[in-house]
């Protein structure tokens, strides 16, 4: 079962049960006025093109264990989206690829060991002459296919905003 983080029943600092939540995103102890904010999480995703095709993942763990996704991830602390998008890249399927273009963005919800966590997907698009060569030895992918866009089902991805984006990226090339 997935909790928010408005289910705090301590507070972090005096650890009084006095907690208020404003859309479990604001979070206040009445007792001492420690405020946590619970801020969208930034992640990238890359639609990597060559020719007709685009490149996906087949993501081999939870959240959505063998469901396609987009390569990316997460971005660190003191990082650019770019800087971000590229280190995700580097370390998902050895490749080096900097010519991004902004794409698109959306809200999504990440459900990870029972915390909700809300994100801002960004999505940025790279258009390669050849397919590069992948490494597939990394935990969190099982997979890469590439796939013809006119035949790509966007069900099948594994984020309501990258679905949203492949839907996008499809209608702008048909």
């Amino acid at each position: 079962m997935s909790t928010n983080l408005s289910s705090f029943q301590f507070c972090p600092r005096c650890k009084s049960d006095k907690i208020s939540s404003l859309n479990g995103h604001k979070h206040l102890c009445l007792e001492c006025q420690f405020e946590y904010f619970h801020n969208t999480a930034a992640a990238v995703a890359a639609i990597i093109c060559c020719d007709d095709e685009i490149l996906l993942t087949v993501r081999a763990q939870e959240p959505e264990k063998d469901q396609l996704d987009l390569p990316g991830g997460f971005v660190d602390h003191n990082e650019t989206l770019e800087e971000a998008l590229s280190r995700e890249l580097k370390e998902e399927l050895s490749v080096d690829i900097t010519n991004w273009q902004y794409f698109y963005s959306g809200a999504n919800t990440y459900h990870y060991k029972d915390v909700i966590y809300q994100t801002c997907d960004v999505v940025f698009v790279c258009h390669l002459t050849e397919k590069p060569i992948l490494n597939a030895d990394v935990a969190e992918i099982a997979a890469y296919q590439w796939v013809r866009v006119d035949e790509l089902d966007s069900s099948r991805i594994a984020f309501v905003s990258l679905r949203k984006a492949i839907e996008q990226f499809k209608r702008s090339h048909a």
